[in-house]
């Protein structure tokens, strides 16, 4: 799917509100509530639009330990590679996980309700992964930048 302008500022609008209504949105592109609906209906079943959600604040819901683990396989094997990456995704703890080059092959973002919480994550999750070789644990001290909008 091309964007055009309005899609561009209906997707800008949408990841900076998602409750607002489809009156709203269509009055600020300028457009009419049909079209307007439409376009959100096309960007939706495109999967440019993957879901609509709220964003939590980790702390005040108890979550005020947040650590990134960068972590090393010892093994590429493609099933032992394939455990890991579904034991991450089981785990709700992991909120994030990203693939990359470097050092490191993968990097986990990790909120826990305290250290003995994140301690307890390290020794009976992550450390019993047949391929993890080794983890190096960054604690959050405070964010600068999250929720940010993708730029359309």
């Amino acid at each position: 799917m091309e964007l055009d302008a309005k899609d561009r500022r209906i997707l800008d609008l949408l990841q900076r509100d998602s409750t607002i209504s489809n009156a709203e949105l269509a009055n600020a592109v300028g457009m009419s509530t049909s079209a307007c609906w439409r376009k959100v209906r096309a960007l939706e079943d495109t999967k440019i639009i993957e879901r609509y959600g709220a964003y939590l604040n980790p702390a005040k819901a108890g979550l005020s330990f947040q650590a990134i683990v960068h972590v090393q396989l010892t093994r590429h094997d493609p099933d032992k590679v394939e455990d890991f990456i579904q034991a991450v995704n089981r785990r709700p703890d992991v909120v994030e996980c990203f693939a990359t080059t470097g050092q490191a092959d993968y990097h986990l973002r990790v909120l826990c309700h305290d250290l003995a919480a994140f301690n307890a994550f390290l020794e009976g999750f992550l450390f019993k992964q047949t391929a993890v070789e080794s983890a190096q644990t960054n604690v959050v001290l405070r964010d600068i930048k999250k929720h940010s909008p993708i730029p359309v």
